[in-house]
């Protein structure tokens, strides 16, 4: 599945706001999805692939779980290292349960629309 052109063009955007060296979620989608086609002797994505949806996704929490300890330890270097990897992870998970990137993105896209509050609310209705 293609992201909608309004992905790209938010991707654009950024890149022009933050200079060329912005690298984009959409990016990191799609190498990842290119990883995952390679041989897992060669591939760390592929290789978490090939254990199952389980295992990626416990390893996003092991991930998630070092994000709050160095975000509580107020730790920067800490926290943007372990939000990379929380990241990254979220992209595999994502992939070993075959929802799309640009899904969650459209996802996102609609709950801006309202408030936070407003959007829990809708939940739980």
């Amino acid at each position: 599945m293609k992201a909608p052109a309004s992905l790209f063009l938010l991707a654009a955007n950024a890149k022009e706001r933050y200079g060329s060296i912005m690298f984009t979620l959409d990016e990191l989608a799609e190498t990842i999805a290119q990883r995952a086609d390679a041989d897992a002797k060669l591939s760390y994505t592929r290789s978490l692939l090939d254990k199952g949806a389980a295992y990626c996704a416990r390893k996003f929490a092991e991930e998630a779980i070092e994000l709050t300890i160095a975000a509580v330890a107020e730790d920067e270097s800490a926290v943007r290292a372990e939000a990379a990897d929380v990241l990254y992870h979220l992209l595999v998970v994502l992939r070993a349960r075959g929802v799309p990137f640009a899904s969650v993105m459209s996802e996102l896209e609609g709950r801006t629309r309202q408030s936070g509050h407003e959007e829990r609310a809708s939940r739980k209705a």
